[in-house]
């Protein structure tokens, strides 16, 4: 009878020993997939726009997308005439890997943030030379590449999430902003 109660408890020991290992397991999935997810389970989750451009080059925009929620955005939320991020959370990327002309002027292959200020009448979509922000730090124009004038429309309907894309035209494309009855726009072409 000694001889069965230990391997009965040797047994026990080595199902406990495997729970426990599983637990474990499933307890470290959890902890990653929770830090993988965390930008997809934020409010303004993460967002991407990206056009092609001729020869394989291409711009993308990596942006979080706010909700309206019911609140007054333009003129409210976001103040008219103040330097915003262009989305939420993590500062906006704007990389491209041809050289450009957007609205006119140039612009280098290379990696930036993009910032805006807002205005009824029309935008300036501000190029920032220094990446890596987060949020509303903007750096000063001290690290601005360009200050590029935006056409600014009303839209025939409220859009509740911000919306960066890119349209394609003959020459490259155009970079429209969407949001709440707004949109903000400029021409991008490849040089």
């Amino acid at each position: 009878m000694l001889v069965h109660d230990i391997k009965g408890g040797q047994e026990m020991r080595k199902q406990l020993a495997v729970l426990a290992v599983g637990c474990l397991t499933l307890g470290l999935m959890a902890a990653l997939g929770s830090a993988q997810g965390d930008k997809a389970s934020r409010p303004s989750p993460a967002a991407k726009a990206s056009c092609a451009l001729a020869d394989g080059k291409s711009i993308a925009v990596d942006y979080s997308s706010p909700r309206a929620k019911g609140r007054k955005i333009y003129g409210g939320l976001v103040p008219y005439g103040q330097v915003w991020r262009a989305g939420a959370n993590d500062a906006t990327t704007f990389v491209t890997s041809a050289d450009v002309m957007v609205g006119g002027t140039h612009v280098p292959a290379g990696n930036y943030t993009i910032f805006t200020i807002p205005n009824q009448d029309k935008w300036t979509l501000i190029i920032s030379k220094k990446t890596g922000e987060w949020g509303t730090d903007y750096p000063g124009a001290s690290q601005d590449l360009a200050r590029i004038d935006m056409k600014a429309a009303a839209l025939p309907s409220a859009v509740e999430n911000f919306t960066i894309a890119f349209d394609k035209t003959v020459n490259g494309c155009t970079l429209r902003m969407d949001w709440e009855t707004t949109r903000a726009s400029v021409e991008i072409t490849k040089m």
